[in-house]
């Protein structure tokens, strides 16, 4: 469990910094611009492999359950992530409607896919995990707001929705199918 926490203390603090926006222009301006971006990818990278190595271990170790997961909520999950999916591949994309409605949506993706994992599990890493991600979306989603980061130019092409709607859909068969693989948890029982 110590380096699950460690991960997600690394990762968010580094994300943090696009919060306070004072202190990241500090160091930028100490630092550089290219050394603070290579500095804020390392450190984000580490928390990273951090989190997945820690969760990892916490899932071999057994589980330490919380809750019950309620069985017909697993098509909710589904529907969540397969959003997630299209919402992840929008921000990507040429502008669409999608991009131009959610006006953030990687932070939108991050949302649905931490929610609809904290209802499909009821354990103790589950919830330090997914829960972490959830709340650091909706934290960053805030600030975003509040900083008044909120305009999105108007869409220019259909061709960003097919694009996210396309490639969401593909991105969230390929994760189904190698879930089990990568995650050792099926998707689909």
């Amino acid at each position: 469990m110590f380096l699950l926490i460690l991960g997600l203390v690394l990762f968010f603090g580094a994300h943090g910094l696009s919060m306070a926006r004072g202190l990241r222009a500090s160091l930028i301006a100490a630092l550089g611009a290219q050394p603070y971006k290579g500095l804020f990818s390392l450190v984000s990278g580490a928390g990273l492999a951090l989190i997945i190595w820690g969760f990892g271990d916490y899932r071999s170790n057994g589980l330490s359950p919380l809750w019950t997961p309620i069985p017909g909520l697993r098509h909710l999950t589904h529907l969540l992530v397969l959003l997630a999916f299209i919402l992840l591949v929008a921000t990507y994309a040429p502008r669409g409607r999608i991009k131009a409605f959610v006006k953030h949506p990687m932070l939108a993706s991050v949302t649905l896919w931490s929610l609809g994992h904290l209802l499909a599990n009821g354990d103790l890493g589950g919830l330090l995990l997914f829960g972490s991600f959830l709340a650091f979306s909706i934290i960053d989603r805030i600030a975003v707001e509040l900083r008044g980061d909120d305009s999105i130019p108007p869409p220019v092409s259909v061709m960003g929705d097919v694009t996210a709607v396309f490639g969401g859909v593909i991105g969230f068969g390929a994760m189904a199918m190698l879930h089990p693989l990568l995650i050792g948890v099926p998707v689909f029982p």
